[in-house]
């Protein structure tokens, strides 16, 4: 089922997520659904809150919801390596309308586990490592715009008020 997308400046866009402590048939049906909802969003990656949930998962695929072809769901995703920087343009499904140049890491390992409960280990770089970054943000509480520089953001925060009138 298609899931709604929570959109800044959401509560929850700005919590440091729980780790999951146990895979649920709950879980499960979470995951699916947020694999359709990136799928059908036109997104490359989806965490777990921005569909409203605080919890660290996130669903990963750099080939788009067109090719389909690599898909990655990593429960309580960890970044435990980073080599290099790289200017990246970036947007959001949570941040509609806001696009940004931010540093990230060129390189970037992230370990934590699959929805069978199997370690897994990702050794990334290029669009992988930023979607990465990006979606493991998320789920520290981080969205582009708090990484937008001051202006930036002040100025989409703006925008979004009118938006709520």
């Amino acid at each position: 089922m298609k899931l709604d997308i929570v959109t800044y400046p959401d509560e929850v866009l700005s919590t440091d997520c729980e780790r999951v402590e146990e895979i649920t048939p709950e879980l499960r049906q979470l995951i699916d659904d947020m694999v359709e909802t990136m799928y059908e969003g036109d997104g490359v990656g989806l965490a777990a809150p921005q569909v409203g949930k605080d919890i660290r998962l996130i669903t990963v695929d750099r080939t788009g919801p067109k090719k389909r072809k690599e898909l990655h769901v990593i429960i309580n995703p960890e970044i435990v390596a980073r080599e290099g920087e790289v200017d990246s343009p970036e947007a959001c499904l949570s941040c509609p309308g806001f696009q940004v140049t931010l540093k990230r890491s060129e390189k970037v390992r992230v370990t934590g586990m699959d929805q069978d409960g199997n370690d897994v280990c990702i050794d990334a770089d290029d669009l992988l490592a930023i979607i990465l970054q990006h979606e493991i943000d998320h789920l520290d509480g981080k969205t582009i715009v708090d990484r937008a520089g001051r202006l930036k953001r002040s100025m989409y925060q703006k925008k979004v008020k009118k938006w709520k009138k």
